[in-house]
């Protein structure tokens, strides 16, 4: 089933990073997968290795940003931050913050978009390309969580 689609349905990013040659590290690029697979109208969906600079302009462009990213500890199966852009725009070339991100769109384009962090509970970050069998029924939980937001987009979602 396809979300509502209306000319004034917001235009929703989903930003999944981390580096699946790491075991449950994969999960933000594999939801993004699975999102994208979903074809839907005014949801852009991509995977990233780690977040960069350049993001800033693809943020910029949508009204609402979600940043995946597995999560070494906190609930299961899955975490909701909602983000602010930082209060400053230091970074490093390894180490880029949704927050960060968030504050060169609004910095450079203007852009204030609502953000969150889904952080998706991993258990294994060893050198494999597979997600444990845990790790991948979060990764299901979340993934009905955000197709169920896209269907109904709420303020705020519940974690």
């Amino acid at each position: 089933m396809q979300p509502a689609t209306t000319a004034a349905r917001a235009r929703v990013l989903i930003l999944g990073y981390g580096n699946p040659g790491r075991g449950d590290d994969g999960l933000g690029p594999a939801a993004a997968a699975r999102i994208e697979a979903l074809g839907w109208p005014n949801v852009t969906a991509y995977d990233a290795y780690q977040l960069n600079i350049e993001d800033a302009l693809d943020v910029a462009g949508h009204d609402v940003v979600w940043f995946v990213d597995a999560a070494r500890t906190g609930p299961s199966p899955y975490g909701i931050e909602v983000l602010a852009p930082a209060a400053s725009l230091a970074f490093t070339s390894h180490l880029m913050r949704p927050e960060a991100i968030l504050a060169m769109a609004h910095h450079y384009y203007g852009a204030s978009p609502q953000a969150f962090l889904l952080g998706i509970r991993g258990y294994e970050f060893a050198f494999v390309e597979a997600l444990t069998q845990a790790a991948s029924g979060n990764l299901a939980s979340a993934v009905d969580m955000l197709t169920d937001w896209l269907r109904a987009p709420a303020a705020s979602p519940a974690s």
